[in-house]
């Protein structure tokens, strides 16, 4: 059985994304079928669109979502018919060399459903970071579902399939955030935001949010941000050391992904201290730095990818969190659209003024 269901198409780069109709198949072994309640609109989805992940067009968009498994398939016993899900991307296999050394948040072996969802005339789509949740429902492997409380919002608990997760991870997994820790972060959009929240949570007794845009910066303050500055007006490295008594941040987050805000966040940071790269950067940048600084500097350069989150550690404990009012998930929220609604999210982008644009169902 198939289902038709709406949903949003990327037929070409750099092409308006259209609302069309697919076919959705019951799920087959180790595969669910979700119905989709909510997905944010996230840059990763735009760059999609403009092809800049690769080209294999037409693309089902849609990715940081949350909804309630309709049916599962053979072999499926984590999750079960009417279970409220978030989505993630990284379907941990549990063979591969990582995970058989306790580290399966970094599997080598992730996976997606092996069936293809399709336009009406049997082509084949790409679903974004293997989900395609701009659909009333969309079919993926089970160990993408990841159970949590029915009481959290729809809307608020699919960001954690993405962005708001990759910056709290980067604080509280990759950059090991601790209590009386001095933090700063370059670029206060979503993920920026996620990880001064995660930092706050950590217990960083300073938290520095470093942006170009003065209403980013006092959102940020409203996440916990105890400082912010703003770098069009004066050099971010030299405030955030002023602000560290002259020694920098113990932990520095870059969550813009350029090599001139890297540079910054490199040398803004203490002796010894963290850098830690949120930020995605384009394939044609480079960086260059003196090796001398990178050894004479100490410490850490990490990479830190979706905030090297395992789904069914850090989902429900986050959750779970919200919940009890120490995480404030609905502030990313700045607004909830239609499916119809998505091209015109992705042009309030450039303005600066949206956390997250959430289609709800």
């Amino acid at each position: 059985m198939t289902h038709q269901v709406r949903a949003v198409v990327a037929r070409g780069k750099g092409a308006p994304v259209s609302l069309e109709t697919i076919l959705v198949p019951d799920p087959g072994p180790g595969e669910a079928l979700v119905k989709v309640e909510a997905c944010g609109v996230c840059h990763t989805d735009l760059h999609y669109r403009e092809g800049g992940i690769n080209d294999d067009f037409p693309f089902l968009l849609g990715h940081e979502a949350a909804g309630v498994v309709e049916s599962v398939g053979e072999g499926v016993t984590d999750v079960a018919p009417g279970d409220f899900v978030i989505l993630n991307w990284r379907a941990v296999c549990g063979n591969c060399r990582a995970c058989r050394r306790g580290r399966p948040q970094y599997c080598f072996n992730t996976h997606n459903a092996k069936q293809k969802m399709t336009l009406l005339d049997g082509t084949e789509l790409s679903p974004a970071l293997g989900i395609g949740a701009f659909a009333e429902k969309t079919l993926v492997a089970a160990g993408q579902c990841t159970k949590v409380d029915r009481a959290a919002s729809a809307a608020a608990a699919g960001l954690l399939g993405c962005g708001v997760m990759a910056g709290i991870g980067a604080a509280i997994n990759t950059g090991n955030v601790g209590r009386g820790d001095t933090v700063a972060v370059i670029g206060c959009g979503g993920v920026g935001d996620a990880a001064i929240a995660g930092s706050r949570l950590a217990g960083a007794a300073r938290i520095i949010a470093v942006d170009i845009d003065d209403r980013k910066l006092e959102k940020a303050r409203s996440m916990g941000a105890t400082h912010t500055v703003n770098s069009k007006a004066s050099d971010p490295v030299e405030a955030i050391r002023e602000l560290t008594g002259g020694f920098g941040a113990d932990v520095v987050i870059e969550a813009v992904g350029r090599p001139e805000t890297y540079k910054q966040a490199f040398y803004a940071r203490d002796l010894a201290g963290t850098v830690v790269l949120v930020g995605v950067p384009t394939p044609e940048m480079k960086l260059e730095l003196p090796l001398l600084d990178v050894f004479g500097r100490g410490g850490s350069l990490k990479s830190s990818w979706y905030g090297d989150c395992l789904p069914s550690r850090d989902f429900p404990m986050l959750i779970d969190l919200y919940l009890q009012g120490r995480l404030d998930l609905d502030a990313f929220v700045t607004e909830t659209i239609e499916l119809e609604d998505v091209e015109k999210a992705f042009e309030r982008m450039h303005g600066g003024d949206v956390l997250r644009s959430v289609v709800v169902f």
